[in-house]
């Protein structure tokens, strides 16, 4: 059976056309509804859900509780304790992922057709009855201490960390998702079953599938897995503008080169100068070795070996935002390089042929993303948790085609802000200025 999975697997890296992909929507008599990409030719299953909320849903005191939670939903279900569950899924030649994010609870699963009612049973048992056995609590909790231990001396952990922080104070976003040493540790098992109540609920639900299974079979299927989850989970926290000013911020770290992240008030994907903005930044930072940042940074100066840009679009708050790393007696010089730029791009926008080559790059890479029935089943789902149309994959390129110099003109003089730019730095930064707010190492 292990040997005809990996053979399946070996097929499914074939990537389809974009414009191949036919998305049907089904909904089943309970009132579920899922995205469905059919594909006969091969009998496999990729099945995707997700839960809107994820880690944002933990109480003030309570942080680390959803993600504690969803390390421990395979780890025994119903009658199976966890050697058990991990016996059956292997029999089964099924393959369950569960992962937690700011804003979601992700649940993956992989199975053969001739094996889906029994896959899919033992699936709906960690999600409506795993059993937080008090040995697999404390053996995921060390885990999950031991990660918290080793992320304290990592700069790249510690940056994180003070980033959300400085920008999202007094909001779930402001802190690790992980929780901290002492909070992890403070965690009951009742903490557990409230988070799991809270996160994984109907009222959240997105659900999106590719492979071997037909509309009927799929509406049928889901009001089974997913039926006598709670009507309604715990609410979804507030909207919050990102909080910083301008500045810099250093954490002291012992370490021979600094690691800095920095940002301001970005755009939501539900605006409609996202497109721009998201070409914009491919030409700022987004866009490898091509990108502005690159040149002027690295290329020019050889101030770091990298500095990117993204468009951070959490569903409550929104980034423009960016990493470099540079040593301690350069990262001053290559943080003023980064103004300047922010501010040269704010000012005057991007050339034509930048343009060019930022749609060159983001239309021709998009069909790369559809290799397999299981990035195209967390592709819809990730469609529809953003509120994108179910055409959106075929019309996605066209609105990359339609933006014109003169939107990310615009859209640059609106969103890039040096006036608003915060840095902040981990490690030993020389000549930056005296003002600089320090603060100490988080969860130290």
């Amino acid at each position: 059976m292990k040997a005809f999975v990996a053979v399946v697997l070996s097929f499914l890296i074939v990537s389809p056309a974009v414009a191949e992909i036919e998305i049907t929507e089904v909904t089943s008599p309970g009132g579920i509804t899922a995205w469905l990409v059919p594909e006969p030719s091969i009998p496999f299953v990729s099945l995707e859900i997700r839960f809107k909320g994820g880690a944002s849903l933990d109480l003030p005191d309570r942080r680390g509780a959803t993600n504690l939670m969803v390390g421990l939903l395979e780890e025994g279900a119903g009658e199976m304790d966890a050697q058990q569950f991990a016996q059956a899924s292997e029999e089964l030649a099924a393959r369950f992922k569960y992962s937690v994010y700011d804003d979601a609870v992700s649940v993956s699963a992989q199975f053969l057709s001739e094996n889906q009612d029994s896959a899919l049973a033992l699936l709906r048992e960690t999600l409506v009855a795993p059993r937080f056995d008090a040995d697999a609590i404390e053996r995921v909790r060390a885990q999950v201490l031991s990660g918290l231990r080793s992320d304290a001396t990592d700069p790249d952990s510690i940056v994180g960390a003070a980033f959300d922080q400085v920008m999202f104070p007094n909001h779930p976003y402001g802190s690790r998702y992980e929780g901290t040493l002492e909070s992890v540790s403070a965690l009951t098992r009742d903490d557990i079953v409230a988070a799991w109540q809270g996160a994984l609920a109907r009222d959240r639900i997105y659900v999106s599938a590719a492979g071997d299974i037909t509309p009927e079979a799929m509406a049928g299927l889901l009001d089974r897995l997913l039926g006598d989850l709670p009507a309604t989970g715990r609410p979804q926290p507030p909207d919050i503008p990102v909080q910083a000013s301008a500045g810099v911020t250093v954490i002291p770290f012992d370490t021979p080169q600094s690691v800095a992240l920095f940002g301001h008030e970005g755009i939501g994907m539900d605006d409609p100068d996202f497109f721009p903005a998201y070409l914009m930044n491919v030409v700022l930072g987004g866009g490898g070795f091509e990108a502005r940042l690159m040149t002027e940074v690295r290329e020019k100066r050889g101030l770091t070996y990298g500095v990117y840009t993204y468009l951070a679009t959490k569903d409550h708050a929104a980034l423009v935002a960016g990493r470099v790393a540079s040593a301690n007696n350069r990262v001053a010089e290559a943080i003023q390089v980064i103004t300047d730029e922010w501010a040269k791009m704010a000012s005057d926008g991007v050339t034509q042929d930048e343009l060019d080559q930022a749609k060159t790059y983001l239309t021709g890479s998009y069909p790369l993303r559809f290799d397999g029935n299981g990035p195209i089943a967390a592709i819809l789902a990730g469609m529809q948790m953003d509120d994108f149309p179910i055409d959106y994959a075929r019309t996605r390129n066209a609105r990359i085609e339609a933006v014109t110099l003169e939107d990310v003109k615009r859209v640059a003089a609106r969103l890039l802000k040096p006036e608003a730019l915060r840095f902040v730095v981990v490690g030993q930064p020389e000549g930056l200025p005296d003002a600089a707010q320090v603060l100490p190492v988080p969860g130290q």
